[in-house]
């Protein structure tokens, strides 16, 4: 990574953190995107190149590095495993944490339970490369499989958290896992080299 790469991925980091530590400190409606920006000692015309919302820069916080995880766990499973087990492993090891406070306050805040599903599909790039080299796909057919994958394991996670369509959060009876292996399940079949 160049200099100028490291330094994004720095500023992104900061401005994340800021964002969660505000949010958890003054409550999510309490913070301000200009509050945001002079945490991280940036303006707020650089936080607008690195998020759209608060929300997003909030849930970055917890997120950004799960997608590295998922890649790094993926990528050390078996190749004789079968890709659909190997998937649900990587994922299952991210979302096993205890819930934290951070975690409590995205699960009872709409608007960050919201982006919190949405960051699934920070992983998809990962999950096609390892689609495309374990399966031998194309790289059209890799990036529509992880999308298939990336949205499945945002379902399982939906219903981990307990999120219903009426906007209200139950306790969740099954882990994590036996959210992913029954959702992204419904993929197996496309997970199979040809």
């Amino acid at each position: 990574m160049g200099l100028r790469e490291r330094k994004k991925t720095e500023t992104r980091a900061a401005l994340s953190a800021a964002a969660l530590r505000l949010a958890l400190e003054k409550g999510v409606d309490n913070v301000r995107v200009d509050e945001i920006a002079e945490a991280a000692n940036v303006s707020p015309r650089t936080y607008n190149n690195y998020f759209a919302s608060r929300e997003q820069a909030i849930v970055a916080g917890i997120t950004a590095t799960r997608a590295l995880r998922v890649a790094e766990a993926l990528s050390s499973r078996s190749a004789d495993e079968p890709l659909v087990d190997s998937i649900v492993a990587a994922f299952a090891e991210q979302y096993r944490e205890p819930p934290s406070e951070a975690l409590a306050l995205i699960t009872s805040t709409p608007s960050l339970r919201e982006a919190y599903l949405d960051s699934t599909s920070s992983m998809e790039p990962p999950i096609a490369e390892v689609i495309a080299a374990r399966l031998g796909k194309d790289e059209l057919g890799a990036a529509v499989l992880a999308a298939a994958v990336s949205a499945a394991a945002r379902i399982a996670v939906q219903r981990w958290v307990g999120v219903r369509p009426s906007g209200l959060v139950v306790v969740p009876s099954a882990s994590v896992e036996d959210h992913l292996r029954e959702a992204i399940g419904h993929l197996a079949p496309a997970l199979v080299a040809s």
